[in-house]
């Protein structure tokens, strides 16, 4: 059924990153991040004096198959007792200092907050403020560092759960990155990477040469449309099964035309194949 977990262990990376609300306040953001979490792999929130409850209705429709992650959040009454076991404590925030000399607020961007963490590993707090207030002074002072993500500077406040979202999607796209394919929870859903094997290339070449010569017209034509599909194709970085298809099609095509054009190739091979 769509939406629905199936039965595999969270994703492993050098980091556990934890996601702490402080303050949290709309019932829907709060399920919202439940949601995020457990889609990208991530299931120990904290909540430290919430404003929300976590049976709330809203709460429980917004989290949608991530419930479990709300049964299981802890409640702390403060910030320091919520990151007590974390190795760093990171603060987010959207309001920034400009300027070569910053007094408070020394940032990080997503990327770099998550490969500096990935080579310390651990447990690391990613700490998150009330909705329209994000976190106080007092609280941001206790944090390691700051990081915002790479918002327009004409409307930098992100949305508490959009904020959550992008920050653990970038934790995750790094052990994706790292991973995928060694971990069953990270199966090879998307190539990470495209090759294109240097036989197979030759056999396009020859399969773009043999359809380009088959067209009718002068032999600059011909040689204009052959280069035209090659720069195409190759710009294109295709991968090898991509580049399979492409040449079944060649020469499919090479076919129909010998066949149209009496070309004695066809008469005398049936082709359907490279020469």
């Amino acid at each position: 059924m769509m939406g629905d977990r199936l039965p595999l262990g969270l994703p492993e990376g050098k980091v556990e990153f934890v996601v702490v609300l402080v303050g949290v306040s709309h019932p829907g953001n709060l399920g919202a991040i439940c949601r995020s979490m457990l889609n990208y792999g991530y299931a120990d929130l904290r909540l430290v004096n919430p404003k929300c409850s976590v049976d709330e209705d809203e709460t429980r429709a917004r989290a949608k198959h991530a419930q479990h992650v709300l049964d299981e959040a802890k409640v702390h009454t403060t910030l320091a007792e919520a990151v007590a076991d974390c190795r760093a404590v990171v603060g987010t925030s959207g309001k920034r200092e400009v300027g070569d000399k910053t007094l408070f607020r020394h940032y990080l961007y997503p990327w770099d907050m998550v490969q500096r963490e990935e080579r310390a590993g651990g447990k690391v707090a990613l700490v998150f403020g009330e909705e329209g207030k994000g976190l106080s002074r007092e609280d941001l002072a206790s944090c390691d560092y700051f990081v915002t993500l790479p918002t327009w500077e004409g409307y930098p406040i992100a949305n508490l759960s959009h904020a959550v979202n992008a920050m653990i999607y970038e934790a995750h796209r790094s052990r994706v990155l790292a991973g995928q394919g060694t971990d069953p929870a990270m199966p090879d859903i998307v190539p990470l990477a495209q090759v294109l094997e240097p036989n197979v290339r030759q056999t396009l070449l020859q399969a773009i040469h043999q359809f380009a010569s088959s067209m009718s017209g002068p032999d600059e034509r011909l040689e204009s449309i052959e280069l035209t599909l090659k720069r195409t194709l190759l710009k294109g970085t295709p991968s090898n099964e991509e580049t399979t298809r492409l040449i079944g099609a060649f020469v499919e095509a090479t076919s129909a035309l010998e066949f149209s054009n009496n070309d004695p190739h066809w008469m005398k091979e049936h082709r359907r194949r490279l020469r």
